[in-house]
Parts: C-alpha cells; structure tokens; sequence
C-alpha cells in the first residue's frame, strides 16, 4: 500500500499518515485511552470549502485552528464515510477522527425509498467508530454529524452498527468501546438511536451464527430470554414438534423430516396496546435455520451462507423485541417456523405431495 507523508511546521505536535490509518507521537507523549469522532460535510459546490459540523467547528477554534491545518495539507477532501485520524491536538481528546459526511443537503432518494441525508451519517460515525476501534481506543465521544433531523437518533444508529462483530466464537475479540454523544446532545433520542440499531444486531446474531449453535430450539431459548427482559407486557409460546402435528402443518413438517433437530414452531406477543379490543399487527417470518436443501441437495460451495434463510424469522422476533423495548403503543405477534432442511432417509422427495393447515396440496419438485 502506497502512503504519503506530509511535513508539518516544527511546532506542530501533530503527525499522521494520510489514508485511514495514522499515528501520532506514541503511547508516551499522550494517553490515547480518549477518542472525538467529528464530521466535515461535503462540498455543495466544486470550488466549495468543506465544512466541519458544528461540533468540529468548537474544536478547530478550541485548538486555534489547528484541526483545519493540519486536514487542509492532508490531502484531497474527505468524501463521505472516508477518514483521518490525528494524535496530539488537544490534551483531552489525544486521538482525533475526522470523518466525512458528504453533502448537506441530501434528502430522500425516491427510487431507493430512503433518507440519502440520514444514511450519510449512519455511515460516517460507523466509519469513524471503526478507526477507532482498530487501536483499541476504549472510549470516544461522538459529534452527531450534523443529525438534525427530527428523532435526532440517527447517529446513535450508526455507531452501534458499526460497531457490531459477530465474535462469540473467537478467543480474541475486539475492544469493546465505550460511545458517548460529543456536547449537550438529546440523550433520549440516543437511547431511541441505540434501541433501534440492537434490534438489527439481535437479527444480525441470529444469522451469522453457525447453524449448529444456532438450532430451532436454540433460537427459540435466546428469543424467549430476549423478549421476556425487554418488557412485562411479552409472551413466549414455544410449539414443539407434537404441537405442530397436532396442527396438521403438514408443509412444515415436510421440510423438518429429514433432520435430526425437531422443529418448533414459535409465537410471540407484544401487548402494547391500550385498547385490548384493537387487533394486533401480525408478522410471519421463515426460520430455516439451515437449507441444504434436502434430497434435491445445493452445490457445496458457499453452502454454509444458506444458515441466512433463517433471516424471515430473525427479523420477525427482533422487530417485535425493538417495539417492546420501545414501549410501542400496539400490539404485534411474532409467528416463525423453525427448522432445518436436511437430507436423509426421512426427507422428502420430489414429487411428494403434501396438505397444508387449510386443506391445500403441494407437490414437491
């Protein structure tokens, strides 16, 4: 990898390398326990100069400038999600990451159906997390880059997804970091920012694990304990295998045969509703915790992705997690069918025909 390095003035105590990876004047000059995440916003214009938010803004005059500097002869402007790291600019925050944020005035893309504006700052404070996360800088304060929009939760979101690993398996993990808003933020719409992108990681956990740690009953015990900590107001009803026979789920049944790991069919509640005459909304979510395929068995490469055919149900149970949590005033059930789809003397074979719950036939290919 090619790297530049730049000549800084003699009293600058500031070095760095460009790129997104730097280094200052080592652990003895300065305690690099303490990180700043900030924000540069994007040029509007091409003769443009970029930007910092308001929070890096107070910093570059908090230091005289010197954040300005030093980025100025760093290189090209930071586009969006790109950053540089600093060591050595002021005394409480030893470790300075600058992140850009791309343009202010992005708004909804229509076609995408999505907050362009928003999902500039997921990225950026994701991104600036990251970098700090590699030294293993423990704790970093957080600029909200420019999240002024109207839950103001938007950063919060981004640091946390950007700081999920699925690491369960490893004997050396990560430093966990310590993320804190920079300034007099709004610490409710942290929380709400934090609460939101849990859920998503709860759906990440599910997926990325391997499916022999993940089982249908497996899933079905992490869902239960999840909920049943997130409010009062939950119920967990986990349908064994005799259960769902008594159902007569016969299509079901029918992809569960040829494994060993019987399948379970799981429902759960969220009561938030005051008016208990007011139907719930309901979400039904596949959970195929592993899909080979059964007789009709997949190419082996790349099989061990198929443990993310369980993303109907991961998705089902932790939105329904993110609403308790969330005290949502509605109520919601979760249904997920859980098994796996294995291939062995119990499997079933094409051109088998199978009855459904509501009388239909399907016939296997």
């Amino acid at each position: 990898m090619f790297l530049r390095l730049f000549r800084l003035p003699r009293d600058s105590p500031v070095r760095y390398l460009s790129g997104n990876r730097s280094w200052g004047p080592g652990p003895a000059a300065a305690d690099k326990t303490k990180g700043l995440v900030l924000g540069i916003c994007g040029k509007e214009k091409e003769d443009d100069v970029p930007q910092f938010t308001s929070a890096g803004e107070n910093f570059n005059k908090l230091v005289s400038g010197k954040l300005r500097e030093v980025l100025n002869v760093s290189g090209p402007p930071l586009k969006a999600g790109k950053t540089q790291t600093f060591y050595g600019l002021h005394e409480d925050f030893p470790h300075v990451v600058v992140v850009g944020v791309g343009k202010t005035t992005a708004g909804v893309d229509e076609q995408e159906n999505w907050h362009e504006g928003k999902e500039n700052i997921r990225a950026a404070v994701a991104a600036g997390c990251r970098q700090v996360q590699d030294p293993e800088i423990p704790s970093v304060e957080m600029d909200p880059c420019g999240d002024t929009h109207a839950r103001g939760d938007t950063h919060a979101h981004g640091v946390v997804l950007g700081l999920y690993e699925y690491d369960d398996l490893k004997q050396k993990k990560k430093v966990a970091v310590s993320v804190k808003p920079h300034g007099s933020g709004d610490q409710k719409a942290w929380q709400r920012g934090v609460l939101f992108a849990s859920g998503q990681n709860l759906a990440c956990h599910f997926m990325e694990t391997p499916a022999n740690e993940m089982t249908p009953t497996r899933f079905s015990g992490i869902t239960e304990k999840n909920l049943k900590s997130a409010s009062s107001k939950t119920d967990v009803h986990i349908r064994p295998k005799p259960r769902v026979e008594e159902q007569e789920m016969g299509s079901f049944l029918s992809v569960a045969k040829g494994s060993e790991e019987p399948p379970v069919f799981l429902e759960i509640h969220y009561k938030g509703s005051r008016n208990a005459s007011e139907p719930p909304l309901v979400f039904v979510g596949k959970g195929i915790t592993s899909d080979s395929g059964g007789i009709s068995i997949k190419a082996a490469a790349n099989m061990d992705l198929v443990r993310a055919d369980v993303g109907g149900a991961t998705t089902t149970c932790s939105a329904v997690m993110s609403a308790a949590r969330l005290d949502l005033p509605i109520s919601i059930v979760g249904l997920a069918p859980l098994c796996e789809n294995m291939p062995s003397g119990k499997a079933s074979k094409p051109g088998d025909v199978v009855r459904s719950k509501d009388g239909k036939t399907t016939r296997v290919d």
